[in-house]
């Protein structure tokens, strides 16, 4: 159990692309219907990003923002991360790419992978780097674009994601405010069940490649569907227990927002009330490593989240990956 906290969050900020993706918009795209995703997903719009940008680009806003609110200077970080699965391109990072945009000189860079995980997986290495003193300003980013990885003729996934980018600077906590515990687990066995076979090492891109569709994301949706809830759950009981608080402690719960099922079913079985569970899938779809970060920057900015306040974060993601942590506002 971590008593003191050793480091916080000193600004956020998000960004999304101004393009707009309704679901009325894909029914004239794919046999489907604004009933049937609403009914089975709570999506409502995706934001999609528009030719000529890039990830880097939506990371950069987003990290530009989380500096203006932390009142630091981009020159004045000393490590960059991006958490992301739509990266601008193998290498260079994408947060190598950010750095060089935003002008942070003085920092290391490096992208993750944890898929719908990924910002709390940086979220628990950043926390160890600050608590071994190593570091003391740190920035870390979810942002996807999911767009330019989905297959827009496939009506099981195409109705889900979208693009976005959240940040958070993070440095050494002031007090008993603070990030109070992290968890992550992963299960490769199940990677099968949510990837994206096609452009890597084992399946280098080919002329058979782009006519298979294996460059786009592929899920069998009822088995993600299970293991996102058992494993969100798991990530909870884990995270308040690290943190030394109980379900009842908490102000309020942000899940990876992947489907409003998923999230309710999560609420239920942690046996926390709607009041205190934030939604925000309708407006963005699945962002991915996004989804977190800007769900905590748009329930700061309505005063949902406040200062004092006890959130938990739960994620989960392909890999299969799990995440959480209890952040002290």
């Amino acid at each position: 159990m971590k008593n003191n906290p050793k480091s916080m969050i000193m600004g956020m900020g998000s960004a999304v692309p101004e393009k707009v993706l309704t679901n009325h918009d894909l029914e004239k795209m794919v046999d489907t219907s604004d009933k049937w995703i609403r009914e089975r997903t709570g999506i409502e719009k995706r934001h999609i990003l528009e030719e000529g940008k890039t990830n880097s680009d939506l990371a950069v806003d987003a990290a530009q923002r989380a500096l203006e609110d932390a009142g630091m200077s981009a020159e004045e970080l000393e490590c960059i991360i991006v958490a992301t699965i739509s990266p601008d391109s193998f290498f260079p990072s994408t947060a190598c790419q950010v750095q060089a945009k935003i002008g942070a000189v003085n920092a290391a860079a490096m992208d993750i992978s944890a898929a719908c995980s990924g910002f709390l997986y940086a979220m628990n290495l950043v926390d160890k780097l600050i608590g071994s003193g190593q570091y003391q300003n740190v920035l870390i980013i979810g942002s996807e674009v999911l767009s330019r990885f989905t297959d827009w003729e496939d009506r099981a996934t195409c109705v889900l994601f979208g693009d976005g980018a959240g940040a958070a600077v993070i440095g050494p906590s002031d007090g008993e405010k603070g990030i109070l515990s992290t968890y992550m687990k992963s299960d490769g066995r199940l990677g099968y069940l949510l990837h994206l076979p096609g452009g890597g090492a084992t399946c280098p891109t080919s002329h058979q490649t782009v006519d298979q569709h294996l460059h786009y994301i592929k899920m069998a949706g009822q088995e993600v569907f299970k293991h996102a809830v058992r494993t969100m759950v798991d990530a909870a009981i884990h995270g308040l227990k690290r943190s030394g608080h109980q379900v009842e402690d908490v102000d309020l719960l942000i899940t990876h927002q992947a489907n409003v099922r998923i999230i309710d079913a999560v609420a239920k079985r942690v046996k926390l009330p709607k009041e205190k569970v934030f939604i925000n899938v309708n407006q963005y779809g699945n962002t991915s490593a996004a989804s977190i970060p800007l769900a905590m920057d748009q329930a700061k900015k309505e005063g949902r989240l406040k200062k004092g306040d006890l959130c938990l974060l739960v994620a989960f993601g392909g890999g299969f990956t799990w995440a959480s942590s209890v952040v002290q506002f």
